[in-house]
C-alpha cells in the first residue's frame, strides 16, 4: 500500500477530515494561497463562506498570504472583507485556456500562489492550475450525484437519496462531474456532507485525502452589531424573545435575483414552484402560529437570497391569521451575513428552509431547525453529520406539531440547546482545523 493510498483509505474509514502529525516541513513557512470564491452576492450563504474560509486560513495557517479570486463581489461585500481582513488581497479577472490572466493583479497572484483552494468544482480553473503542477484542493465541496430537475423534478428525501447513492453504478462521477483523473490530482477533497463523501467512496476515488469536511461558512465570525441592533430597536425586538424564519422555493428563480428576462426554463421553474410553495411552507406557517399563540413572542420572516424577501411575505406572512400576523416582522431589505449573524445571535432560534442561515446561526451560537426542501440535494445531511439530526426535518413529511415540539423544547431550556450548539460547533472546528492544516502539508511536502 502506498502512502497516498493509506492516507485516502484512513480518511475514508474514519469519516472525518484526517489530521496527520505536523511535520517540520509542514511548518517551514506560511503558504501563498489563491482562494477561488465569492460565487454570488445575492446569497448570504455564498457570501458568508468567504470570510469563514479566510478566518480558518488565518487561524490555522498563521502568516499565510491569501488572495481572493472572486467570481463576483458587491461593493458592500468587498468593504466587509477589507475591514475584517486588512491583509487580504483581491485579484479579479479570468484565466484563459492557455493559462493567461486577463488582469495584471490575477496574473501576479497566479504566478506567486502555491495552492489553489475552492469549495466549488470549477473544472476549468482547476484544470489550468493542475497543468502548472502546483497542488489544489476542494474544501467543503458538494457532490450530489442524484438531484436533477430534468429527471426528478419533485426531488427526494435524504433517506431516499442515501438509498439511491448505494444503488449507483461506478462511472457516474465522470458523467456528472468531469474526468476522474482530474479529481485524483487533488491534494484533498473534503465533501461537505457524508452522502457526497459516500458517493466518492463508491466511485473508489483516490485523491491525496478524501474525507468529510464542513464548509467555510461554519467558521463565520463577523457581526455587524450596529446595523442589527438598530434594526431590532426599530421593530421592538428584545434579545432572545424572537425566532427568525427563512423560506425557500424549490428552484431558485435566478432571473428574478439577477433582473434578467424570463427564459423557457424559467417558466418551467415558476410552474414547479407555484405548485409546491404553499405545501412546502405549511409546517413553517403552522409553527409560527403555535409560537406566537403559545409564547406571545414575535417572529422575523427574513431572506437568505434576494428573491426570498417577496417569498417571505407571500408564503410565511400573508396566509397567517390576523392575530398572528401582527406579531410577525417582515425583513423587506437585503443584508450581508455579518448583519444576519448579529440578528441570529440574539434570536431564540432560527427556523429555515435554506441551509446557510442555520449554519450562520450555529456559528453565532443559536439553535436551529432546518426544514429541508426535497430538491435541495445532499447538503442538509451536514446537520446530522455534526450531531444535530434531531433538528433536521423534511418539508414533505414534517408537521407544524413536530416542529413545535422541537422548538418548544429549545424555548423551554435555551441554555441546554445552546450547549448542544457549542458541542456541534466544537466538532466542526476540530475537523476544519485538520482540513486547513492539510494545505500547509501539501505546500511544504517534499
Amino acid at each position: 500500500m502506498t502512502r497516498r493510498h493509506f492516507i485516502t483509505t484512513t480518511a475514508t474509514v474514519t469519516g472525518t477530515a484526517l489530521t496527520l502529525p505536523t511535520s517540520r516541513a509542514a511548518t517551514a513557512r506560511p503558504p501563498r494561497i489563491l482562494l477561488r470564491e465569492a460565487l454570488q452576492y445575492e446569497n448570504i450563504g455564498d457570501v458568508g463562506r468567504v470570510p469563514g474560509t479566510i478566518r480558518l486560513l488565518e487561524r490555522y495557517l498563521p502568516g499565510a498570504e491569501i488572495t481572493l479570486w472572486p467570481w463576483s463581489l458587491h461593493e458592500r461585500e468587498r468593504n466587509m472583507l477589507r475591514t475584517a481582513f486588512p491583509r487580504l488581497r483581491i485579484a479579479e479577472g479570468e484565466i484563459d485556456a492557455s493559462g493567461r490572466a486577463t488582469t495584471p493583479a490575477l496574473a501576479e497572484a497566479w504566478r506567486q500562489a502555491e495552492f489553489l483552494l475552492s469549495p466549488t468544482k470549477n473544472a476549468r480553473s482547476y484544470t489550468e492550475w493542475a497543468a502548472t503542477g502546483r497542488p489544489f484542493g476542494l474544501f467543503g465541496a458538494s457532490f450530489d450525484p442524484i438531484t436533477d430537475r430534468r429527471t426528478r423534478p419533485q426531488g427526494l428525501t435524504l433517506r431516499e437519496l442515501r438509498e439511491e447513492i448505494e444503488r449507483l453504478p461506478r462511472g457516474v462521477l465522470e458523467k456528472k462531474f468531469g474526468p476522474r483523473a482530474f479529481y485524483e490530482k487533488a491534494a484533498f477533497i473534503y465533501a461537505r456532507d457524508t452522502l457526497g463523501r459516500r458517493f466518492l467512496q463508491r466511485e473508489e476515488l483516490k485523491p491525496g485525502v478524501l474525507g468529510f469536511g464542513p464548509e467555510g461558512c461554519f467558521a463565520l465570525d463577523l457581526r455587524d452589531e450596529t446595523r442589527a441592533a438598530d434594526w431590532r430597536k426599530r421593530h421592538g425586538l428584545a434579545e432572545e424573545t424572537y425566532v427568525c424564519v427563512v423560506p425557500r422555493l424549490r428552484y431558485t428563480p435566478y432571473y428574478r435575483m439577477k433582473n434578467l428576462p424570463r427564459s423557457a426554463g424559467d417558466y418551467e421553474i415558476d410552474a414547479l414552484n407555484n405548485a409546491s410553495a404553499a405545501q412546502d411552507h405549511a409546517a413553517m406557517r403552522d409553527v409560527i402560529v403555535r409560537w406566537v399563540r403559545g409564547t406571545g413572542a414575535r417572529v422575523v420572516a427574513c431572506p437568505e437570497m434576494t428573491y426570498q424577501m417577496a417569498t417571505a411575505k407571500e408564503q410565511l406572512i400573508d396566509p397567517l391569521p390576523d392575530d398572528v400576523k401582527k406579531s410577525v416582522v417582515w425583513r423587506d431589505t437585503f443584508w450581508l451575513p455579518d448583519e444576519a449573524a448579529a440578528l441570529y445571535a440574539k434570536a431564540r432560534a432560527v427556523i429555515s428552509a435554506e441551509c446557510h442561515s442555520p449554519i450562520i446561526a450555529l456559528a453565532a451560537g443559536t439553535p436551529i431547525l432546518h426544514v429541508r426542501n426535497p430538491v435541495d440535494g445532499t447538503k442538509g445531511q451536514m446537520f446530522a453529520d455534526i450531531g444535530l439530526g434531531e433538528w433536521l426535518f423534511e418539508s414533505t413529511e414534517a408537521t407544524g406539531a413536530q416542529l413545535w415540539a422541537t422548538l418548544g423544547s429549545i424555548h423551554d431550556d435555551l441554555p441546554r440547546a445552546r450547549t448542544r450548539v457549542r458541542a456541534a460547533m466544537a466538532k466542526v472546528a476540530a475537523i476544519q482545523q485538520g482540513m486547513t492544516e492539510a494545505i500547509g502539508r501539501a505546500v511544504n511536502s517534499p
